[in-house]
């Protein structure tokens, strides 16, 4: 279940799709994210932009409040696709990748260790479990949608009721304030 939950963290909502990063899938697969992104780029007709896409600056910024373990000193989530030579490879180059649920599998045949392939299996689980998740909540928003229209008509019918009874009352106050009146005249 830990895992699971790790795995839900690293899961994004960028472009409408949950989607989850190449450094987070090259640490899972404990390989260098530059390995995976090259295998990719070997196998790039496997990765349609419905399986995989690059994220832009923009994107990037939205997204860097929700990751915990950023440095930084590093250019941020940035990929490394090709890590710079000759003293200067601390900071990356490209734009990190992110993979659909799709991609995530598509994955599976082409980093093929034993680790990536545990992991592969944990990943899917963890989009399953997320879908499922948001699912609940979906239809828990639409359940309590529901009560809310019944109790608003609920709250007329209760108002007229209210008022009702409060009619009733003032009639029973103004009687009694009739039938305790102070008598003017012969008393008996």
């Amino acid at each position: 279940m830990e895992i699971l939950q790790s795995l839900q963290n690293r899961i994004y909502e960028i472009r409408g799709q949950r989607v989850i990063l190449d450094k987070d899938i090259a640490q899972l697969y404990e390989v260098e994210t530059k390995v995976l992104n090259q295998s990719v780029k070997r196998h790039i007709e496997r990765f349609p932009e419905d399986f995989m896409f690059q994220l832009t600056n923009e994107e990037i910024d939205k997204i860097r409040v929700q990751i915990k373990d950023l440095n930084p000193g590093m250019i941020s989530l940035r990929s490394q696709f090709v890590t710079l030579k000759g003293g200067r490879g601390e900071h990356t180059k490209y734009l990190p990748l992110a993979f659909t649920e799709q991609g995530v599998a598509m994955l599976s045949g082409i980093v093929n260790s034993k680790k990536a392939i545990s992991m592969n299996i944990a990943i899917m689980r963890a989009f399953v479990e997320l879908r499922r998740v948001l699912l609940i909540k979906t239809d828990f928003k639409h359940q309590l949608d529901e009560i809310r229209e019944r109790l608003g008509g609920h709250d007329a019918q209760l108002t007229q009721i209210y008022e009702a009874i409060e009619n009733i009352l003032d009639e029973n106050a103004a009687k009694n304030k009739w039938d305790n009146r102070t008598r003017i005249g012969f008393n008996k």
